[in-house]
């Protein structure tokens, strides 16, 4: 069976990044690419590295008919997305890769994003797509809400540890480097080579990453009261990839031992040999997670360590994940390519 996709917001990164990893899916179709100022052009012409795909012609959503279509990636910009859910069609499976229904509390939603949502039926109903955490919910949602780049590390770093209670819930500190393709395609006068390369610099600082509402939420879920930890983001002068190092207190050979029980049977997260960092440089291109834990020199201490791609595992490819299980497919399908490597 071919499930025919439709992918809304196809001229940005994330949207390139789904149709390279649908092209290699054994029973998805794309048949049609929103892109409302690119509507008309080829997607050769938009992203040249596709050129050798046979693909539809980027078209305005209005050109789209949404009966023939089984699911609907949209990879558009926060606050737009939410406007276009509310008008498609009420039966059609959706994963979205805003920002805009993955808080469940429409107050926390205005709080970190400052604005009221605009379908708030939807976001009652979405469910949040940490795959790996929430797949029996996905498998039968019709809206899925894909994670924050930065929030899916910092989960995959943390939520075992807080499930096992083997971690001081008051003592995290999450550090986190990211690469520039995670601040979108649209022209920053920050991101441009000049400004950026040769250079690291944090930002938004304190309490003003958006992230850290999902934080709030996730971890507190799972602790049973309200866990905030200390999160700074770092900008790199790379083009994928998301470096956390997160700092607890607990026993790392312990804290090694629960990550090792808890993804055991995860195709995509890779528990490294204890003492061992990752790089994102081997995950580059993929839709795997690398962990690694060390022990801190003071006794009683962990440093844990998790890398991903930001445009695969951080967004595109969880979407193709999600995807694969509200179809009905396996999960892994389409997914499974090696890294790139150098």
């Amino acid at each position: 069976m071919t499930h025919k996709v439709a992918i809304l917001g196809a001229s940005g990164y994330t949207g390139a990044e789904l149709i390279r990893l649908i092209s290699q899916h054994p029973s998805i179709e794309i048949v049609a690419l929103g892109a409302e100022r690119k509507a008309g052009m080829q997607m050769a012409e938009v992203f040249p590295h596709l050129r050798h795909l046979s693909l539809p012609t980027l078209c305005t959503i209005e050109e789209i008919d949404f009966s023939k279509i089984d699911l609907c990636f949209c990879a558009l910009p926060h606050k737009t997305s939410q406007e276009v859910i509310a008008k498609l069609p009420g039966d059609l499976k959706i994963v979205d890769l805003s920002a805009d229904f993955r808080l469940r509390d429409p107050a926390a939603y205005k709080k970190w994003y400052g604005n009221d949502h605009a379908a708030l039926a939807q976001q009652d109903e979405a469910v949040y797509g940490l795959t790996e955490f929430y797949r029996e919910e996905i498998k039968g949602a019709r809206l899925v809400a894909g994670t924050g780049c930065n929030a899916a590390t910092g989960q995959f770093s943390l939520r075992p540890l807080i499930t096992a209670g083997v971690i001081d819930l008051d003592e995290i500190i999450l550090d986190m480097k990211c690469a520039v393709s995670g601040a979108g395609r649209s022209l920053k006068e920050n991101l441009l080579h000049a400004e950026l390369s040769e250079g690291y610099n944090a930002y938004a600082i304190g309490s003003t990453h958006r992230h850290l509402g999902e934080f709030d939420q996730e971890f507190s879920a799972l602790a049973g009261r309200p866990v905030k930890v200390q999160f700074t983001p770092h900008l790199m002068p790379a083009n994928r990839g998301i470096l956390a190092t997160t700092y607890v207190k607990g026993d790392a050979e312990k804290i090694q031992a629960t990550f090792e029980a808890a993804y055991k049977d995860e195709p995509f997260v890779m528990v490294l040999p204890f003492g061992t960092a990752p790089s994102t440089h081997d995950v580059r291109g993929s839709n795997f997670v690398h962990i690694g834990v060390a022990a801190d020199r003071i006794p009683g201490r962990a440093i844990i360590f998790a890398a991903l791609d930001n445009l695969t595992k951080g967004s595109s490819g969880q979407a193709l994940q999600n995807a694969n299980l509200m179809l009905g497919e396996e999960e892994t399908a389409g997914l499974m390519m090696a890294p790139l490597f150098p």
